[in-house]
């Protein structure tokens, strides 16, 4: 089938075999690899993106289905290649990573979580990333790397 869709500001356009999952086609497709695949089952939050503005589990969603929507990935989250977006910064100054595996879905459920509620309290920030699973059990520093950026974005 045919698609097009917009990935971090470029439009994409080609042929997918209806089944493929989106997380599938942009790491396979269009070679952003940021967006991991832990479990195809949506239980980990891995492949989390923003599709149209709102966070999207990549592995539960077919390329097909992302037909003419508005994609951002971890590679295209920052105003440049050469930035990082606050979150990206604050992962980095609150220790918010570990193997680094969920790292590219917690940031993008947690800019997600953001624009949704600004000011979140930690018990709205645990609960807004309860989708997304640290296998390092990092909650504590990811939880804190949030409410940095949420302070410094308020």
């Amino acid at each position: 089938m045919h698609v097009e869709m917009s990935v971090n500001g470029e439009t994409h356009a080609g042929e997918v075999e209806p089944r493929t999952l989106l997380a599938h086609h942009l790491r396979d497709e269009l070679g952003l690899t940021g967006t991991n695949i832990g479990c195809d089952t949506s239980s980990c939050g891995a492949c989390t993106i923003h599709v149209d503005g709102e966070s999207v589990k990549s592995c539960t969603m077919l390329a097909v289905q992302a037909n003419g929507a508005e994609l951002t990935t971890i590679e295209g989250l920052a105003d440049s290649r050469d930035d990082l977006h606050p979150m990206q910064q604050a992962f980095i100054e609150c220790h918010g990573l570990q193997c680094g595996y969920c790292t590219p879905g917690m940031i993008m459920a947690a800019t997600s979580l953001l624009r949704e509620s600004p000011n979140p309290t930690e018990a709205e920030v645990r609960e807004g990333l309860e989708g997304n699973l640290c296998r390092c059990t990092g909650y504590h520093n990811i939880v804190k790397s949030v409410m940095a950026c949420a302070s410094k974005e308020a």
